[in-house]
């Protein structure tokens, strides 16, 4: 039990190394949720400083969310590696540590990102298999509808889905990971679920993997 929350709170502080803040501080000082939407993610930094500065906010993000699952979860530390049934939690708890210092970064004044990107490299940590159905679902999301926060909570719940069937005996800590990352995208994009209600929500101009264009309805 040590040995997780001590994983945990490491993760919680690595979240909190927000990307798109830390890349505005080295390129003169540009705090991007003064900026567009006023959300320090990567959809925000595209938009606001462009495809260079977007790389690396979401090369960040993705890599600490890696690190805390694929990385720290499973590593032992001296002295404290503990059995299980701890140790098989330890990649839940430092998945959604990772996201909550995503959110809600100690460095920045509690006011962080959505945590999409940050989900995205903790899924690619703990279980990679079910990071394509997750993407494909958010790309087909953007496609048919236009919406990048819809986008991101369909790929969030469909990261749950696949986590249902995954085998024991990491079926429950992962879906106990996935549910309340799910959860979590939900509530960080509930602004953007407003919008879309009222329709003033913008749609994606461009789908950038691809370099589609789509225009604003």
């Amino acid at each position: 039990m040590t040995e997780l929350l001590i994983k945990a709170a490491l993760s919680y502080l690595l979240g909190s190394i927000v990307g798109s803040l830390l890349v505005g501080r080295l390129r003169g000082g540009v705090d991007i949720r003064r900026l567009g939407s006023g959300n320090a993610g990567g959809t925000n930094a595209l938009r606001t400083q462009g495809k260079t500065f977007a790389f690396w906010v979401l090369l960040i993000d993705i890599g600490k969310g890696w690190i805390a699952t694929g990385w720290l979860a499973p590593a032992r530390l001296p002295g404290l590696a503990e059995p299980p049934p701890w140790g098989a939690w330890s990649i839940a708890a430092c998945g959604i540590a990772v996201m909550l210092g995503h959110v809600y970064p100690l460095w920045h004044g509690l006011r962080g990102g959505k945590g999409v990107a940050t989900l995205i490299g903790a899924v690619l940590g703990a279980a990679p298999l079910l990071l394509a159905p997750m993407l494909a679902v958010w790309l087909l999301a953007v496609l048919a509808f236009g919406f990048v926060g819809l986008a991101s909570i369909l790929g969030a719940v469909t990261f749950a889905l696949a986590a249902a069937g995954t085998p024991n005996p990491v079926r429950t800590p992962l879906l106990t990971f996935a549910v309340a990352s799910a959860l979590l995208i939900a509530f960080t994009h509930r602004s953007n679920v407003a919008r879309m209600r009222v329709g003033t929500e913008p749609r994606a101009r461009r789908l950038w993997l691809l370099g589609a264009g789509r225009k604003r309805r």
